[in-house]
């Protein structure tokens, strides 16, 4: 249990550190994920709306 936590706070530095020394690059890292999640959501909205039809 106590890995699990140390890893948490090193990945939780380790974000802090690159949003500071890097921060268009982590903007556009959350733009991907949030661009990769709403294309996924039409996908399933497509096919549910599709197979519904």
């Amino acid at each position: 249990m106590q890995v699990k936590k140390v890893v948490t706070y090193v990945a939780v530095a380790f974000v802090i550190f690159y949003l500071f020394t890097r921060p268009e690059q982590a903007a556009a890292a959350v733009n991907g994920v949030f661009d990769g999640i709403f294309n996924g959501a039409n996908q399933l909205a497509t096919f549910f709306s599709r197979v519904l039809a």
